[in-house]
């Protein structure tokens, strides 16, 4: 049961309020009082008590009982099949003379808002490898030099800053990575540079690692 945030009865609280009066000999007055509510609302809970029982304390739906203008099944199933044939809203509304309104609620409510929703969503074309060595992935990363310790830690930026005013950059190492698909176990080197020659040196001393 969804409790509104500002309700002052719980269905605790109202059985409670009931059983007050019923088992209690509380007035109805004294009851809705100690409660928080108004006794008109007192006089409701006691009355569907009386009518039911305890079950009759529940939060019951606000949907009408009755709903004359609720469209048939005949037509939701009529909507659902054209759809299905891949007509569009527009076309299942004059096709059977119902308003776009109604025909777009029906297919939102079908979860056939959208044409797409009619094709099966392909599965992943995954390329993962079963067995360790059969592929490896190889990426770079460039990581800025740091001159002793970090702003981080010391909280001062103004060597930071005065160095960057000055133009006086530290460079930059690249962090090369090997990763293999099936088991995701890593190899990692921190090099000067990522030309070909640096990374390919790099690959062959990781498959090495590797086996």
């Amino acid at each position: 049961m969804n409790v509104h945030k500002n309700a002052r009865l719980t269905v605790h609280g109202r059985v409670l309020l009931v059983r007050r009066v019923v088992e209690e000999d509380w007035t109805v007055v004294a009851a809705s009082e100690a409660a928080g509510v108004s006794v008109r609302t007192g006089f409701k809970w006691l009355a569907r008590f009386r009518a039911g029982g305890e079950r009759m304390l529940h939060d019951r739906s606000s949907a009408p009982g009755l709903m004359p203008h609720a469209t048939p099944v005949a037509t939701i199933e009529a909507v659902e099949g054209l759809r299905r044939l891949r007509l569009s809203g527009p076309a299942i509304a004059r096709e059977l003379g119902l308003p776009r309104s109604t025909v777009g609620a029906i297919l939102r409510r079908l979860g056939l808002g959208r044409v797409s929703a009619l094709d099966p969503r392909a599965p992943e074309n995954r390329y993962e490898r079963q067995l360790p060595g059969e592929l490896i992935h190889v990426d770079t990363k460039k990581l800025g030099r740091i001159q002793g310790i970090g702003h981080r830690i010391t909280g001062d930026r103004t060597r930071q800053s005065n160095r960057r005013g000055r133009g006086e950059g530290l460079g930059w190492e690249c962090l090369h990575v090997a990763i293999d698909d099936a088991s995701r176990l890593a190899y990692t080197e921190v090099l000067a540079d990522e030309k070909k020659d640096t990374t390919c040196a790099f690959t062959a001393r990781a498959i090495a690692w590797f086996r």
